[in-house]
């Protein structure tokens, strides 16, 4: 099969992106989505800056990962957030990693912002639907993004999470269109229909994801040989240049020669030739 090194995810895909780097295999990771009770990550909390407050999430990251923080866990790990503030893109690689999700999955209006540092962060789709950068940043080579970014649906949504996630995607289309070029290889589940937040979907979309996966492999594998040819080619030792041969002197006669009463026959000679001729 084929490993990733390196792992990086934004808001929904901060979660399994840590659980997936802290040695969930992706069978494991199935079997969790399918088994997990929506009320042990959610949190209600009214008239605050949110629905959710998003700790039973930071809780239930950590619990799966033993507590690790991101720089211990099996794979290097990066979580994408928006700082609320300034409205800059920032990439978590160190420290809480439950913290970390939690920034990087707080849909605003939906979630309490995440308190980092003193610092307000929101999702991180914001400004970066799909980290492919980031995944750079952790110094892949290769990037293998998936979007699952909803697009605007033509419709205006009627209920608060459709009317947030709709604004979102609107937000994030066109960032995320340059970010997702710099990409090799883009697998794109067709989930749109099924909301981030519908529960009673997931296996569907475990499946739309799984299809998706498997439609990609041929480009996937043709970009990583081409990325091995690549390298080899730039190993390979290259053949020494040969040295070009010694210019010849040259020699004209021109006409005003013939009026030289002290010329010498031999004027053209080599000086090895003279040199010869003296002794």
């Amino acid at each position: 099969g084929i490993e990733p090194a390196v792992v990086a995810g934004t808001s929904a895909g901060s979660v399994v992106g840590a659980l997936y780097a802290g040695g969930m295999d992706p069978f494991a990771l199935q079997e969790h989505a399918v088994a997990l009770d929506e009320a042990s990550i959610r949190d209600v909390r009214l008239f605050s800056g949110g629905l959710i407050q998003g700790r039973k999430l930071q809780d239930h990251v950590n619990a799966q990962l033993d507590a690790r923080p991101i720089e211990r866990l099996q794979r290097p790990f990066a979580a994408v957030a928006t700082r609320l503030d300034s409205g800059e893109r920032v990439v978590f690689t160190r420290g809480n990693a439950g913290q970390a999700v939690r920034a990087s999955s707080s849909v605003p209006g939906v979630f309490e912002p995440a308190v980092i540092g003193g610092h307000s962060y929101v999702d991180g789709g914001i400004v970066s639907p799909v980290p492919v950068d980031a995944a750079r940043q952790l110094g892949a080579d290769l990037v293998i993004a998936v979007d699952i970014s909803n697009k605007a649906t033509g419709t205006a949504p009627q209920d608060m999470l459709g009317i947030v996630n709709q604004s979102i995607a609107i937000m994030g289309q066109r960032l995320g269109a340059e970010e997702l070029a710099r990409a090799d290889v883009v697998i794109r589940p067709q989930v749109n229909d099924i909301g981030p937040a519908d529960f009673t979907r997931r296996s569907a979309a475990i499946l739309q994801g799984e299809r998706a996966a498997l439609a990609a492999l041929p480009r996937i594998r043709a970009r990583i040989a081409e990325l091995e040819r690549q390298r080899a080619a730039a190993l390979a030792p290259r053949p020494m240049p040969q040295a070009e041969p010694a210019p010849q002197p040259v020699c004209e006669r021109g006409w005003l020669e013939g009026l030289n009463p002290f010329r010498s026959e031999d004027a053209c000679a080599a000086p090895e030739q003279d040199a010869d001729r003296r002794r």
